[in-house]
């Protein structure tokens, strides 16, 4: 089968795609062919082998699986013996960091890791890109404890993860301000925002409302930078770790306080993550925003310079294996 390969860490230009074996299955495992994949941030921090702490997980000199790749949408072709839940023929879609894979024509998953039937009426585009950012934003959503009722602003409301968390939050009744540039306030006010802020306008410099939370899905503020935009008891969570490293280290020590605190949102994985995703995706709720540009895997060294370059909206889809293959 084709594949995108890389044997050492570093820029996009380490990829290359080359024949390699089919993966095997074993018995609890499904043999996915994936029709479309995404190249996303987390595929680039394990393929550029950064932050360093990412190696423990993925290999410390080199990378331990030799094709990444994190999210996928295709057919599955082959089952193990004691699947029971999937059979051949049935559109699937999930998630597959840890063992990674979907930058293949075949990948292997485990029939209880986070894969499950595409819902009617969603097309392998829209699937595939509903996990990375998806279950990112559910876990800023349960992390930061918002319910009915609550205020939000949303950092990077046109990226995966933001446009995410903006439709999640809607959908479970949060009042939502979230923040665009100014090409894509239009984007973000359809996903549902109650108010967009146009930051590269000095938006932000003329907020003057207070939020339960503030979500930076994009990691480019601060909690010092945001505390004026929290309630008294807000919470400030973050896609990054910070300049400094220090959202980690302000989780641990702000919850000693009485006031404004930082939450670290774990991401939340696991089949019943993949039934909320799937059930929002059913429901027409939840409809991951696509970016213009898409690549076929021969482009893959390209797809990844495009995300690095940060002009990407919302996911960016890779084209593995046309429908008639």
């Amino acid at each position: 089968m084709r594949a995108a390969v890389s044997t050492a860490y570093g820029p996009p230009g380490v990829v290359r795609v080359a024949e390699v074996a089919e993966p095997e299955i074993g018995p609890g495992d499904l043999l996915v062919r994936v029709r479309v994949a995404t190249v996303n941030r987390t595929d680039c921090g394990y393929r550029a082998g950064t932050p360093w702490f990412i190696r423990a997980f993925s290999g410390w000199r080199h990378p331990r699986t030799p094709v990444w790749g994190t999210e996928y949408a295709g057919v599955v072709e082959a089952v193990g013996p004691q699947v029971d839940g999937f059979s051949v023929g049935e559109a699937v879609f999930g998630y597959a960091e840890g063992r990674f894979g979907a930058h293949a024509e075949l990948v292997a998953v485990a029939q209880d890791s986070m894969v499950a039937r595409v819902p009617d009426g969603v097309d392998l585009a829209h699937a595939a890109a509903a996990t990375e950012g998806g279950h990112y934003a559910l876990s800023f959503l349960r992390r930061s404890g918002l319910g009915p009722g609550a205020r939000a602003l949303v950092h990077g409301g046109t990226g995966a993860i933001g446009s995410a968390a903006v439709q999640l939050a809607v959908d479970h009744g949060v009042h939502v301000t979230a923040t665009a540039p100014t090409d894509g306030l239009d984007t973000v006010r359809g996903l549902g925002a109650d108010e967009v802020v146009d930051w590269q306008q000095g938006g932000l410099d003329a907020l003057h409302e207070s939020f339960d939370a503030v979500l930076d899905t994009v990691g480019k503020r601060t909690f010092a930078g945001s505390r004026r935009w929290l309630v008294p008891g807000g919470v400030y969570l973050s896609s990054e770790l910070g300049p400094y490293w220090q959202n980690p280290v302000l989780a641990l020590t702000t919850p000693l306080g009485r006031g404004r605190r930082v939450v670290f949102p774990t991401p939340l994985e696991g089949p019943e993550v993949m039934e909320y995703l799937r059930d929002r995706l059913a429901r027409g709720t939840f409809r991951p925003l696509l970016d213009d540009r898409r690549f076929p895997l021969d482009d893959i060294v390209l797809a990844y310079q495009y995300v690095e370059s940060g002009q990407k909206v919302g996911s960016v889809l890779l084209e593995v294996t046309p429908p008639a293959a």
